[in-house]
């Protein structure tokens, strides 16, 4: 254990961990104390733990929330996924889970397969700054993304508008479709969001010890006994790296 890496990583004494809300695979409920429970918050209690340190979580209500405040000394790890965006300020570890992203369209909508979604005139809700979407933004070359704020409100904006497309993660989806059995989920995904760990860029010490803290995480089951303990269908341990 570098005392560099845990100097930059828990600078007051305790590992501030960031935890984004909306994440219900990751943050699947509340404890007693209304502190976050989940996976995500299970991984910062176990990173803590390598560095000798308490953890004290700060939740957020969004990803977007969460990377904003990078610079501003709230966190000292975000839970967040990696994205291109979000890696300008962020210093973040290969992925420790996976989930998958993909679209939910009417059920009479002439789009059958993923590669049929990308095409002028289809309009496409999805939750904004949320780390598919914000993949979309860097891939979507001829659709027309219309984000919004919030899964619920981009569900909504899909219903109420009769969009073509709602993008979202495929777990969320399933329940989404519960409530508009008239909808289909199309087969197979268009990303895989990569759920990782990260610090703010001047944490370089720190970045490097979080990177080997994941790969060991994932390489000695840790990551799958906290998927198998939240019993969370739709997550996956990342490969190696």
């Amino acid at each position: 254990m570098s005392e560099k890496a845990r100097a930059e990583l828990a600078p007051t004494g305790v590992l501030r961990a960031g935890i984004n809300l909306s994440n219900f695979l990751l943050v699947t409920g509340r404890s007693e104390k209304d502190e976050p429970v989940g996976v995500a918050p299970d991984m910062a209690r176990e990173i803590a733990a390598g560095l000798g340190v308490p953890v004290t979580y700060v939740p957020f209500k969004t990803p977007g929330e969460l990377a904003d405040q990078v610079n501003n000394n709230r966190w000292d790890i975000g839970l967040i996924g990696a994205e291109p965006q979000r890696a300008a300020t962020i210093s973040f570890t290969a992925a420790y889970v996976e989930i998958e992203a993909t679209y939910m369209v009417p059920g009479n909508s002439p789009i059958k397969s993923i590669a049929d979604v990308d095409k002028p005139g289809v309009r496409i809700a999805v939750s904004a700054r949320s780390a598919y979407g914000l993949w979309l933004e860097n891939n979507i070359k001829h659709a027309t993304l219309l984000p919004v704020s919030g899964l619920d409100a981009a569900f909504n904006k899909f219903v109420d508008e009769k969009l073509d497309v709602l993008a979202g993660l495929r777990p969320g989806l399933l329940k989404d479709i519960e409530k508009a059995p008239d909808m289909k989920i199309l087969d197979g995904k268009f990303s895989a969001v990569q759920q990782a760990v990260g610090t703010p860029k001047p944490n370089i010490a720190g970045a490097t010890w979080l990177a080997n803290f994941v790969e060991n995480a994932k390489r000695s089951g840790l990551v799958a006994s906290l998927i198998e303990r939240h019993k969370v269908k739709g997550l996956s341990v990342a490969p190696l790296t």
